[in-house]
């Protein structure tokens, strides 16, 4: 019979990410991580210019199985030693995540072992307690990724507030798009990044900032459509662009306000860490922005390496365990969702 599971100290977490074009295995023991392997069909996906999701559903179910087992062997642990399966159920492309779910589901069940189902988004979040095992509640954290941009407060290991959140595109979108309109290919935003180190940031795009609002409110569809008319209105004129100045340009207005924010918000909190996750939380310029903002401001920063800011099933196992602790276990009734509000 399935269920009946008793909390134990340093479990292994299994944890599997499959909500977009990696699949992805990772092993936790206690907050130490063992082993995260990711399998990618990114190479292939380019080919069409984005992710098609029967092509990823596809790839996942070809993937999985070497996945996990690959995740096993690096860390050293046999299925047996398994204390806990932690998924991401949601958000992302439906057919990808039912892969995950459904193998987590029967590998969870035959162990006999919890499930835990994990938001995505969580996951980001959670992936700052892998290169800092000492970090607890509160602390003030940069969501950027290509579903969601916002400030948290983090209050808790289960509970946050949004301090300001974007009301249209994520900055990830922005960026895949403004990668578009500048024909770079997938992926856009380390595209974007790479063809941005060559040029100068003096393009006045307007800030992805909505100003005189009672709340910090982001806004990236303006910035993007103020690239495309730049570009649009110099190809009119037989102008040459540099592309390198508008990528440039482009990313100074998209993290410059969620560097600054951030840090203005753990200031205002009383708040000593920050940290940042999402995909963005890669890109080198927030990177090195909000390292020199945090230190200006005698902030500790906590910044997971780049291998842990886009998707990896390291993150995920990173959540279960703060599910696990907390008892929280998903039943085998647990179903995928394409998307889940923040909160």
């Amino acid at each position: 019979m399935y269920g009946n599971f008793s909390i134990k100290k340093n479990p292994v977490i299994l944890g599997i990410e499959s909500s977009c074009d990696e699949t992805a295995a990772a092993v936790i023991r206690g907050r130490t991580l063992l082993s995260s392997v990711i399998l990618s069909s990114a190479a292939e996906q380019a080919k069409y210019g984005g992710v098609v999701p029967e092509i990823a559903s596809r790839a996942h179910t070809d993937a999985i199985d070497e996945a996990v087992k690959s995740a096993l062997k690096d860390a050293g642990v046999a299925f047996k030693d398994i204390d806990a399966v932690a998924v991401t159920y949601g958000a992302g492309l439906l057919g990808a995540l039912l892969v995950g779910l459904s193998f987590a589901k029967a590998l969870a069940y035959t162990l006999n072992v919890p499930l835990i189902a994990v938001n995505h988004i969580r996951g980001h979040l959670a992936a700052a307690y892998l290169c800092d095992e000492n970090l607890k509640p509160p602390y003030v954290t940069l969501l950027a990724s290509g579903g969601h941009t916002a400030i948290l407060h983090t209050k808790t290991y289960t509970e946050f507030e949004i301090l300001g959140r974007t009301s249209d595109d994520a900055a990830g979108e922005a960026f895949d798009k403004v990668a578009r309109v500048l024909g770079l290919p997938y992926p856009g935003g380390p595209n974007v990044q790479r063809l941005a180190e060559s040029g100068k940031a003096d393009i006045p795009f307007p800030r992805a900032l909505v100003k005189n609002v009672s709340k910090m409110q982001f806004s990236y569809s303006g910035l993007k459509t103020a690239v495309i008319n730049y570009c649009h209105n110099a190809e009119q004129k037989g102008e040459k662009i540099n592309l390198a100045d508008v990528a440039a340009s482009f990313q100074c207005a998209a993290i410059d306000p969620l560097v600054s924010k951030t840090v203005e918000s753990a200031k205002k909190l009383g708040v000593k860490v920050v940290t940042a996750g999402g995909g963005v939380a890669a890109n080198e310029h927030l990177r090195s922005a909000l390292t020199n903002e945090c230190e200006k401001a005698g902030l500790k920063l906590i910044l997971p390496q780049k291998v842990y800011c886009t998707d990896n099933a390291a993150m995920i196992a990173a959540e279960g365990l703060i599910q696990y602790e907390a008892g929280i276990f998903a039943s085998m009734d647990t179903n995928a969702c394409a998307q889940i509000p923040l909160k």
